[in-house]
């Protein structure tokens, strides 16, 4: 089959305009009193994301962050351009194994503490391949 025509999708995805910048359309031909004091929509990628080309969602996988508030099946919004500080939660590989737990650094150590009981912490040894893949900034949650 042949196809003549190729017509791309019309939305680009880009952000080129704010929401604020973005007109109202008024469909009823004239506007209640109430529009004055009308605020505009929330935008979760303007409130949510500060760096949107260091920024990527995961699923967590796991019960090892329970304590943090962050379950099995919750979406974390992790930035790469944030320094993982010592009591920040992030996103590291270690040794081929990815993981989320809360960084401790110290002048001559790293661990990567689970935020549960059942499981210890990992200390990270000098010839151990670690990798902070980022910070985790929000928790996505169905309810």
């Amino acid at each position: 089959m042949e196809v003549e025509n190729f017509f791309p999708a019309g939305y680009s995805g880009s952000k080129r305009f704010t929401q604020a910048e973005v007109p109202t359309a008024n469909a009823t031909g004239f506007t209640a009193a109430a529009d004055d004091y009308m605020e505009r929509g929330i935008d979760l990628n303007e409130q949510l994301i500060r760096n949107k080309p260091a920024t990527y969602f995961m699923r967590v996988s796991g019960n090892s962050m329970t304590g943090a508030c962050i379950n099995d099946g919750d979406i974390v919004i992790v930035d790469k351009s944030i320094k993982p500080v010592s009591g920040k939660i992030v996103i590291a590989v270690i040794d081929g194994e990815m993981l989320i737990r809360r960084l401790e650094k110290t002048i001559n150590t790293m661990r990567l503490i689970p935020e549960t009981p059942r499981l210890s912490p990992i200390d990270v040894h000098e010839f151990s391949e670690v990798k902070i893949w980022g910070v985790v900034t929000y928790v996505i949650r169905s309810l």
